[in-house]
């Protein structure tokens, strides 16, 4: 039975060559090898019948990419743009979604929520949720931040990144502060411990076993911590620990600590004890602006992998865990790396008080 001629198909070199590497490419997407196959079995002589059998495809499907390929040649191959559903949402929706979320507020709250968007804009709280991911836009989320009010505050920034990336030969770079007020805690029922698919659990209420105060020196250039707990805290422990400062630090080494400007440091018998003593230069951190001191990054690595989750049932508990956790913080202390220079701080929050000002100039 004679059936209807085929179309010639003929390839010319770059193209076989191209079909040869469609057809092996372990990347290339599995239909489009076939047909890549299909094309240059085609184009050997053989019929649609003969190629159906030998790849394991129907007559139809050889005959489609016969055609496709003699009138489109290898563009044929490809899946032709799909037209898919119509966009229900405009581009004026979608900027009138962005503008009540940052221009307005809804009636008896402080921020808006998706459903409360997607009621006022008339589409799905899953639209919302997708043009505000989107335009990296999130409402519930609410940052803190204060400002410093420190007349010096421009000096005293110099001089203590200074000391931070290029310290003083034979000197060493102490940062000093005191976490007060930490709190034994033991919670009023045991805990569900961590087991696969489920994460820890405990009472939301706790019981309190009293309160220690941590007196802490990092050195800059090691990361080692020089820590002492005390039961009070005042200008009489803080001088105990000044003594086992400079009782630990080798007696031919100058000491430039950084402190902030708690009273407890200016206290009349702390500035004797420093007095006598002139290796000792202060360097004192602006007001409201303790991030400058490492230490404090420091108080935070404690504050999360010992103090938060720790069920401590005394005070004396609670000193030990604290003094296990430095010894293990002493045996590998890593420093922290600073990086941002003076220039830069002050660049970074002369911008933030130039926005904050203009946004408010304009409200």
């Amino acid at each position: 039975m004679i059936g209807r001629p085929l179309a010639p198909l003929e390839l010319s070199a770059e193209e076989e060559g191209a079909l040869q590497s469609l057809a092996s490419r372990r990347t290339t997407a599995q239909a489009l090898a076939l047909r890549a196959r299909i094309v240059l079995v085609c184009a050997a002589g053989e019929a649609n019948q003969a190629v159906a059998a030998k790849l394991g495809v129907t007559p139809q499907t050889v005959g489609k990419w016969r055609a496709r390929f003699v009138a489109h040649r290898l563009d044929g191959l490809y899946d032709e743009p799909r037209p898919g559903v119509p966009r229900s949402i405009d581009d004026a929706k979608v900027e009138a979604v962005i503008v009540a979320t940052l221009e307005t507020m809804p009636e008896g709250a402080t921020h808006w929520s998706s459903r409360a968007m997607a009621r006022r804009s008339g589409i799905s709280t899953s639209s919302v949720q997708r043009i505000w991911r989107a335009f990296g836009l999130q409402p519930h989320r609410a940052e803190t931040f204060k400002l410093s009010t420190d007349p010096l505050f421009v000096a005293k920034v110099r001089d203590i990144v200074g000391l931070y990336m290029s310290p003083p030969d034979h000197a060493l770079v102490l940062c000093v502060d005191e976490k007060s007020q930490v709190q034994a805690l033991d919670r009023t029922q045991p805990l569900l411990p961590l087991s696969p698919g489920q994460a820890e659990r405990r009472s939301h209420d706790y019981k309190r076993h009293g309160t220690t105060a941590l007196f802490a020196a990092l050195d800059v250039a090691t990361g080692h911590v020089l820590g002492r707990c005390y039961r009070r805290h005042r200008a009489a422990e803080f001088r105990r620990f000044l003594d086992a400062v400079d009782a630990a630090v080798p007696a031919d080494l100058d000491i430039h600590l950084v402190m902030d400007n708690y009273a407890t440091h200016k206290a009349p018998a702390i500035k004797a004890w420093f007095a006598k003593r002139p290796r000792y230069h202060l360097h004192f951190t602006p007001t409201y602006a303790s991030w400058l001191n490492q230490v404090e990054r420091w108080f935070a690595f404690l504050t999360e992998r010992q103090i938060r989750r720790g069920v401590h049932r005394s005070v004396q508990e609670l000193e030990d865990a604290i003094t296990a956790f430095i010894a293990d913080h002493n045996a590998a202390p890593r420093p922290f790396r600073w990086t941002k220079s003076a220039d830069h701080i002050l660049q970074s929050i002369a911008r933030f008080c130039q926005r904050t000002l203009a946004i408010h100039a304009t409200s």
